[in-house]
C-alpha cells in the first residue's frame, strides 16, 4: 500500500537531506517523504553566479518550483532552523498546495549580531582535509548543546565532505550560504499563512519564546505549540521519537 500523505522536509542552514534519516523511518510508513538538498547545501548545485542568490525568497521560490515539478498537493511541510525560515516564507508567499506546517525551532527573527557572526564565518576560509578520514574525525555538530550519539554524528558527517579540485577534503556546503545571509524578520509573514500550523520547540532551546509565540499568534490565531522533551536545538537528533510522535499526533489532530 502507498503511503497516503506527502510530507516535505526542510532542514537547518549549512545541513542537508541525511539530518533528516534518524526520523524519515518513523514517519514513512504513513507519508511519503521527501527531503530534499537546498541549493548551495548537501548534493545540491551552488549557485556560482557573481550574485549568488542565497536568500529565503529565492529558496522559497525553489520549493514551489520543486512542488509544481513534482506535482506535490495538500502536503505537509516541515522545517528546521534555517529550513522553517524558507518554508514561513513560502507558506506565506505560495498559498495552495501546503495543507499544513511544521516549523522546528527556528528563529523567526534573528538578532544583527547573529548575522554577523554568520557574514564572518562565511567570508573567511574554511577548514580543509588531507582525506576523508580526518574530515570525519574533525566533524562536529554546530551549534553546541546537542545530544547527538556519536553513530549520528559520524553518520552526519559521511555525508558532508566531498573532495575539491585541489584534492582536499571540505564541507559540502558552500561558504556563500552564510557571508550573503540577510537578515528579515519574518513574524509579519504570518499574517498571510492561513494553513494549520505547529511551532515545535526543543524544552531546552530558547528560539521559540512565549513571545515569540504571542507574536506570531496575533498574525495567526490557528498555530498551536508543541514542545518535545530532552532536546536543544536539533529536535531531530536529540529526541528522533519525541520529534515523530510530536508531528504524528498534531497531525492527527488536524485530520
Amino acid at each position: 500500500m502507498l503511503p497516503c500523505q506527502e510530507l516535505t522536509l526542510c532542514f537547518r542552514s549549512a545541513a542537508h537531506a541525511h539530518w533528516f534519516d534518524f526520523v524519515a523511518p518513523g514517519l514513512n510508513d504513513e507519508y511519503h517523504v521527501l527531503a530534499p538538498d537546498q541549493r548551495g547545501h548537501g548534493d545540491s548545485e551552488w549557485d556560482l553566479s557573481a550574485h549568488p542568490e542565497y536568500n529565503y525568497d529565492r529558496y522559497a521560490a525553489d520549493l514551489h518550483e520543486l512542488s509544481e515539478k513534482l506535482d506535490l498537493r495538500d502536503f505537509i511541510l516541515i522545517g528546521h532552523s534555517m529550513g522553517g525560515l524558507v518554508s514561513t516564507v513560502y507558506a506565506a508567499t505560495y498559498p495552495g498546495r501546503a495543507r499544513a506546517f511544521i516549523m522546528v525551532d527556528s528563529s523567526l527573527d534573528l538578532p544583527a549580531e547573529r548575522i554577523a557572526s554568520m557574514k564572518s564565518v562565511g567570508s573567511r576560509e574554511g577548514s580543509s582535509y588531507e582525506s576523508s578520514n580526518e574530515f570525519l574525525a574533525n566533524y562536529k555538530i554546530r551549534s553546541s548543546g546537542s545530544s547527538a550519539t556519536p553513530d549520528m554524528v559520524r553518520h552526519l558527517g559521511m555525508h558532508s565532505g566531498r573532495q575539491f579540485e585541489d584534492g582536499r577534503w571540505r564541507n559540502k556546503v558552500d561558504r556563500n550560504v552564510y557571508a550573503r545571509r540577510v537578515g528579515r524578520n519574518l513574524i509579519p509573514y504570518w499574517a498571510h499563512i492561513r494553513i494549520p500550523a505547529l511551532l515545535m520547540r526543543g524544552d531546552r532551546s530558547k528560539r521559540i519564546s512565549p513571545q515569540i509565540v504571542a507574536q506570531v499568534r496575533a498574525h495567526a490565531p490557528q498555530v498551536q505549540v508543541a514542545e518535545v522533551a530532552g532536546c536543544d536545538h536539533h529536535v531531530t537528533l536529540d529526541n528522533p521519537r519525541g520529534f515523530v510522535e510530536a508531528c504524528k499526533q498534531w497531525i492527527a489532530c488536524i485530520d
